[in-house]
């Protein structure tokens, strides 16, 4: 089992910067991709970005490239994604996700309970 527990979430205003963290426990982490995802309301969950946390691969979707970078800090076991630029429509409730590389099937089975970003406009 893997444990994440999602924080940095706020309230701000278009053009700001908001930085959201994961920790991580219950596993060694080095088979897995760590991810963030996003829902808002009335829309299904999106990919944000992810990373390869053995080989520090990063993926971005297009809606963010540019403004937001994940990040990972090994002694922490915490997973960080950087938001800068940040617009009305970012506004969302965040997920953390982590699936096993190994077993392939890019399934994300563990998740954390979600932090809620507002962007007033």
């Amino acid at each position: 089992q893997v444990q994440l527990v999602e924080s940095g979430g706020g309230l701000v205003q278009a053009g700001d910067s908001l930085r959201l963290s994961c920790v991580a426990s219950g596993r060694t982490l080095s088979n897995y991709r760590m991810a963030w995802f996003r829902q808002a309301p009335g829309k299904e969950r999106e990919f944000v970005a992810a990373i390869n946390w053995g080989n520090g691969r990063t993926l971005y979707a297009d809606s963010v490239k540019g403004r937001f970078a994940i990040s990972k800090d090994n002694a922490e076991n915490t997973v960080y994604l950087q938001m800068n630029s940040l617009k009305p429509e970012d506004t969302a409730v965040y997920f953390c996700a982590a699936t096993n590389l190994l077993i392939g099937t890019s399934v994300y089975d563990y998740w954390g309970q979600g932090t809620q970003v507002t962007v007033s406009s």
